[in-house]
């Protein structure tokens, strides 16, 4: 009878130990839900920074400021309440963030694939899947090429995925899921073959691999196993010369390169001869000064980001300046040392704002199909107020 009675007491004893230990739960999640309250205001406050007005362009024409991204936490989906309940107590975990982005490429699926040096890695966001992978090849023994310091990001058609690599001298490719497949440029004694290589572009329609070898002022032309076909241009000043060249763009029938140390972008055919070129060094509109990603959009517009000044200029295909967007600073529709562009199907604008550690994306709203097949014409600066003339 004692023992039942010890039991019973004993019984209680853990109920009312339960219920303590339940409240205290309850306590600690209410003072967590209010300090995450506080936080997520102060996070509200933070993300309700107000957009950069559109940008008004000629012809009903349009630049739209849609949103920034920068870490994994901005792929996820909507959390459950046990999973913020776990956060509270035991704190949110770290997500994966870029950390000196330089290049972007977006592949068929719509997922953004950004080379990060300062992470010695590649970061992909998912969004339409919620999923986020970030890719690196460490100094291990079983890593026969290690990828140490990944520059710039091209995808072709099956998106397998190209990194250069400026300081291994190679050239890294990956499978769509992230997977190594090979080294192209890797030598017997672990050297790469090209001495800088930095821009690339895939032609997955005539098999060609375009890689820009920055330090030799070459543009190398390989196959798609990686054998070189051929090279194109030297050093100079002149037509299809170079000087420090970098990003590369393909595109219709052109090669477009960045020929940075000349102020310029040069257009040349596929096969490598001189078609026209773009930009001067100075400092005033249509000018360059220090050159770094290029696109195109669907009117054929030229993109060419300014790393120097923090803006995106446009120019028309006969060299003229059309507008350009962004200036130095750290809010929405600013860049610090932007570097890498990217413009999908859907004319939308990536921009790598390296410094502010971000990609930046805008939408352009272009003409109708049938009213480009119309004479317009001649072009129109923006408006002022959108903060677009210089």
């Amino acid at each position: 009878m004692v023992q039942l009675l010890l039991r019973i007491a004993a019984g209680r004893k853990f109920l009312r130990f339960g219920a303590a230990l339940t409240g205290m739960v309850l306590l600690l999640a209410a003072a967590g839900w209010a300090a995450g309250g506080g936080k997520a205001s102060r996070d509200k406050e933070k993300a309700a920074e107000p957009a950069p007005p559109d940008l008004l362009l000629e012809g009903g024409r349009k630049l739209h400021y849609e949103r920034s991204f920068s870490s994994e936490k901005e792929v996820e989906g909507k959390r459950g309440f046990f999973t913020k309940l776990v956060d509270v107590v035991a704190g949110e975990p770290d997500h994966p963030h870029l950390v000196r982005p330089y290049s972007i490429a977006v592949d068929s699926k719509g997922r953004a694939i950004v080379a990060d040096p300062g992470a010695n890695g590649i970061h992909i966001f998912d969004f339409e899947n919620h999923k986020y992978k970030f890719i690196e090849r460490r100094d291990k023994s079983k890593d026969k090429d290690p990828m140490r310091t990944p520059q710039c990001v091209a995808v072709d058609a099956q998106d397998n995925i190209y990194v250069t690599d400026s300081v291994a001298g190679k050239v890294f490719v990956f499978d769509p899921s992230g997977k190594f497949k090979r080294a192209l440029g890797s030598l017997k004694g672990g050297e790469g073959y090209f001495k800088r290589p930095t821009g690339i572009a895939v032609d997955s329609t005539a098999q060609k691999i375009y890689i820009s070898d920055t330090l030799r002022d070459k543009i190398f032309v390989l196959d798609m196993d990686g054998r070189v076909l051929t090279s194109i241009g030297k050093r100079g000043g002149g037509d299809g010369e170079f000087n420090l060249p970098t990003e590369l763009l393909v595109h219709d029938q052109n090669l477009y390169v960045v020929d940075a140390m000349n102020f310029r972008v040069q257009y040349l055919d596929r096969g490598g001869a001189y078609q026209t070129e773009i930009g001067r060094i100075g400092d005033t509109s249509g000018t360059m000064f220090r050159p770094k990603g290029i696109a195109i959009d669907s009117e054929d517009h030229l993109y060419v980001v300014d790393g120097l000044w923090g803006i995106v200029q446009v120019f028309d295909q006969q060299g003229r300046l059309l507008y350009y967007f962004g200036s130095r600073g750290t809010a929405s529709g600013e860049f610090q040392l932007p570097t890498g562009l990217f413009i999908d199907h859907d004319d939308h604008v990536y921009v790598v704002d390296s410094f502010n550690r971000r990609v930046q994306v805008f939408k352009y709203y272009g003409l109708p199909k049938q009213a480009l097949s119309q004479p317009s014409g001649p072009a129109q600066q923006p408006r002022e107020e959108q903060g677009s003339g210089r």
